[in-house]
């Protein structure tokens, strides 16, 4: 749906400036087109021409993407959300779509293996290679974090839009060197691919410190549960194990883990006095990570009613400050 006014000026169709601006990166003045891109589309943004000016963006953030102009590219795509918001552009597939094709630009480049950190030269290449992927992650995160507030705010779920969280979560765990699993989780929850997310775990699981696997796996439970979303919590934990048969991981055998299997069938029924009473009887290994205390304070409130003292305080608060302040 187009949110434009009529005209103003004499400003010529879009796509004039799209092929005369693509002509510019493509001769290697990425810096210039930059620029260019910038000033032109700000005049169409102020004769209030959004489509157009979206167009100009699109097509800029997709270019210098492509030539690995990742700064540049990732400047381009956020003000493209911006100008979704400033056009009052409702969330719909096909502009859904269109963020999509910026995200799909964004570089995926692994990490050099087999470096002997003992050579200058090898120590500088892990060095330019570690620096260039925080560019990327923090390029495509700063793009689709505003997407993601873009899509609440003009007509996704109120987390917003489930397909851009797993947009992003997928971003975060490919290209991030050493990856947070928590932020990982945190948007895959938010998302619809939970077997995905099992996939994706597994991966994790492959190759995480001892002791690493039962606290990723009961972190993911525990955030599904901390959103009333006890379907995919057990669809996760039928995935993962329906998944690693056959694969070079074992799904672990933990107290954690058992503390889980009781609290799906608890929680399907009225039962608060159980639930408090698995939370005395493994208190040890829900202990062994802080955050989990508060998750299940939260799920005790959204299955039982249970009144937290302090709502989103603590560890469980910082860590919707580290995903963004507003939920993300």
């Amino acid at each position: 749906m187009s949110r434009d006014r009529p005209r103003r000026g004499v400003l010529p169709p879009a796509q004039e400036n799209v092929e005369k601006l693509a002509k510019v990166v493509k001769d290697g003045n990425c810096y210039g087109a930059q620029q260019m891109y910038k000033s032109v589309s700000a005049r169409y943004i102020s004769a209030e021409r959004f489509s157009d000016a979206l167009d100009i963006l699109q097509s800029g953030a997709c270019i210098q993407l492509e030539y690995e102009q990742v700064t540049c590219g990732a400047e381009l795509a956020v003000l493209f959300v911006e100008t979704l918001v400033k056009g009052k552009f409702p969330y719909d597939e096909d502009t859904l779509d269109r963020v999509r094709k910026i995200y799909k630009k964004f570089p995926r480049i692994p990490v050099p293996q087999h470096l002997d950190l003992a050579d200058d030269d090898d120590m500088q290449k892990l060095h330019e290679a570690l620096g260039a992927a925080k560019t990327r992650v923090d390029g495509c995160s700063s793009f689709l974090k505003a997407a993601i507030k873009w899509s609440a705010e003009f007509g996704a779920h109120r987390n917003g839009s489930p397909e851009l969280h797993d947009m992003l979560a997928e971003y975060l765990y490919s290209e991030t060197p050493e990856v947070e699993m928590n932020r990982v989780s945190y948007h895959f929850v938010r998302g619809k691919q939970p077997r995905k997310f099992a996939s994706t775990l597994i991966n994790f699981m492959g190759k995480c410190y001892p002791g690493e696997d039962d606290i990723a796996i009961a972190r993911s439970v525990f955030m599904y549960l901390s959103l009333g979303n006890l379907r995919d919590a057990n669809y996760l934990m039928d995935e993962l194990k329906k998944q690693v048969k056959g694969k070079e991981v074992d799904f672990p055998q933990s107290d954690l883990i058992q503390f889980i299997s009781y609290l799906l069938q608890t929680l399907q029924r009225d039962a608060l006095p159980l639930f408090n009473m698995l939370r005395q009887t493994y208190k040890s290994s829900i202990d062994r990570e802080p955050v989990f205390n508060e998750l299940l304070d939260v799920i005790g409130e959204k299955f039982y009613g249970v009144q937290r003292r302090n709502p989103l305080q603590g560890i469980f608060g910082d860590m919707f400050k580290m995903m963004g302040g507003d939920g993300m």
